[in-house]
């Protein structure tokens, strides 16, 4: 946001060229040169699109008071810093549009200005895993601003407004600091006095139910319908419901669904996925259990005759997952996981009987180690792990622990090798 003095003079002299004006033109004559020469070169009449572009930003530059100052004292140089090029970025079809009510001659054009948007509220909204399941419907009641029905939206009892004197009207003011011989920097902020509206009303002309505000609290209630087989964190959207304000488009009111940590069953996609123990005798001779869904049903699980499961094992159940979002009565699978309960200890007539009926002890034909040989070999203990994660992290903390000491014991070698990596 810094600006130099004029190198050349054509730097404060090609607006008024473009225009076809002196440099002591008046505001009336500005804008008298500026109809003319756009009417002439409008694209929709065949003229030069970068004339006409020209010919607005010259135009929006001489007809601000502020920027025609520094225009004329610094140049085009200090606009473009201070502003992102001469005409502040504005499309020149608006700058157009204010002198025939939108459009060239008159007829509305799409090309017009352009209303603003409201911004949209965003609220999570906290459902169950059954919530999803079911489908469920929740009324919220929300404040929002609506305009108010004694004006109309226009904070005065006549309906009238007048230009905010401040910043003639434009909502904006720029504060212009010199930094030095030649050099400035330059501001823009909204107008304090009419809050960036570009309007004040008096005050015996204010409305008596919004005070001049234009809009005024209101209470509303929504009902959101949560359908089946919706995720987590998909959006529910009310166009429309936002805060209004005047001459603004209103945004969006969105919910979006934050679904609860549930304590039996979790979700993945449109599956379902639930844990189960079984004890070894329920894993090699079979079991049959109910488990309670999330519409309250109880399914009957139970292996087939003959059946092992095997322990970190999967079983699946058709259509009983998740329904499908907007085809709920298509639904995912239900997957029951499975961990086998081993017993602590065995007494030795137990095992003896479990091992006259199970595979898996070397039979007198199969080789079996020889006195010799176990002779030859060194004993070792066996220890429980309670939890192998645990183990390996502090295995891996012990080794980082011993490479930091080597680092530290290696000098500027270590150093070296530091620099390297990060390079």
């Amino acid at each position: 946001m810094f600006g130099r003095g004029p190198s050349k003079k054509s730097d404060n002299t090609k607006f008024y060229e473009i225009l076809g004006v002196p440099k002591n033109a008046s505001q009336e004559d500005l804008k008298k040169a500026y109809k003319k020469a756009a009417i002439k070169n409008h694209p929709d009449k065949g003229g030069d699109p970068e004339k006409f572009k020209e010919l607005a930003q010259a135009y929006e530059v001489l007809s601000d008071p502020e920027k025609r100052e520094i225009y004329d004292q610094y140049g085009e140089d200090a606009l473009k810093e201070g502003m992102g090029g001469p005409g502040g970025g504005h499309d020149p079809f608006d700058i157009f549009s204010s002198f025939f009510g939108g459009g060239p001659f008159g007829g509305g054009s799409s090309r017009g200005r352009r209303q603003r948007r409201g911004e949209d509220v965003v609220h999570p909204l906290k459902v169950s895993l059954e919530d999803l399941y079911l489908g469920t419907t929740k009324k919220l009641s929300l404040t929002r601003n609506a305009l108010c029905s004694k004006c109309n939206g226009k904070g005065s009892k006549s309906g009238a407004s007048m230009k905010c004197a401040g910043c003639q009207g434009t909502g904006m003011k720029v504060t212009i600091r010199q930094l030095g011989p030649g050099m400035i920097q330059q501001m823009q902020h909204a107008c304090n006095e009419c809050k960036g509206t570009g309007e004040t009303i008096s005050d015996r002309d204010r409305c008596p139910q919004c005070k001049g505000d234009k809009v005024i609290p209101e209470k509303k209630v929504l009902e959101v319908h949560v359908e089946k087989g919706m995720q987590h964190s998909q959006k529910i959207t009310f166009s429309g419901q936002a805060d209004e304000a005047p001459d603004t488009v209103t945004g969006d009111i969105v919910f979006v669904l934050q679904q609860k940590e549930h304590p039996r069953f979790k979700r993945k996609g449109d599956d379902l996925f639930v844990e189960h123990t079984l004890s070894l005798t329920e894993a090699l001779c079979g079991f049959q259990f109910a488990q309670t869904h999330l519409d309250g049903r109880q399914l009957l699980i139970r292996s087939n005759p003959g059946e092992v499961v095997k322990p970190d094992s999967y079983k699946a159940i058709n259509d009983e997952g998740m329904p499908i979002y907007q085809r709920p009565f298509m639904k995912g699978k239900l997957y029951i996981h499975f961990s086998v309960e081993f017993p602590e200890s065995l007494s030795p007539d137990q095992a003896k009987a479990i091992e006259a009926v199970l595979p898996g002890r070397p039979s007198s034909s199969k080789k079996q180690l020889t006195e010799m040989e176990i002779d030859e070999c060194e004993e070792t203990t066996l220890h429980d792990v309670s939890n192998m994660e645990e183990e390996m992290r502090r295995k891996q903390q012990a080794q980082r622990e011993a490479y930091d000491d080597d680092d530290d014991d290696d000098g500027p070698h270590g150093a070296q090798r530091v620099q390297c990596a990060q390079q």
